[in-house]
Formats: C-alpha cells, structure tokens, sequence
C-alpha cells in the first residue's frame, strides 16, 4: 500500500495518505472535501535519501545515481 501526497482544492491543505489503490477517493482530514494528488512533492530514491534532480519519471530521470 503506498503512501500518496494529496492537496485540498477548498482549504489548501497538504497532507500524506495511506491508500490501498492509487485512485482511492481521499477525504481531506480538515474539511471533508475530496483531495487531489500533488504531484508537486518531494520526490527520494528508493535508498531513501533525497534526490537532487528528480523530475518524478524513474525511467529518463537519473537523479537517484
């Protein structure tokens, strides 16, 4: 099950979710409000260090090297 980072589109927040499939619906834990995936986070290898130039596509980014 992955852990996905989601935004509100009515308040704003930014939180991270436990789902068990990528298209589940998620609630907005603030306002009740369906979140959308952000796709604007930050992005780590799967070393789990920070990736300096990840652009999120593993196979044309090379920034986990």
């Amino acid at each position: 099950m992955p852990i996905l980072q989601y935004v509100c589109p009515r308040c704003g927040k930014k939180f991270e979710e436990l789902v068990q499939k990528y298209d589940d619906p998620v609630p907005c834990p603030a306002c009740g409000e369906r979140a959308n995936r952000d796709w604007s986070g930050e992005m780590f290898s799967s070393t789990g260090k920070k990736s300096a130039h990840c652009s999120g596509n593993c196979k044309t980014c090379g920034g986990c090297r």
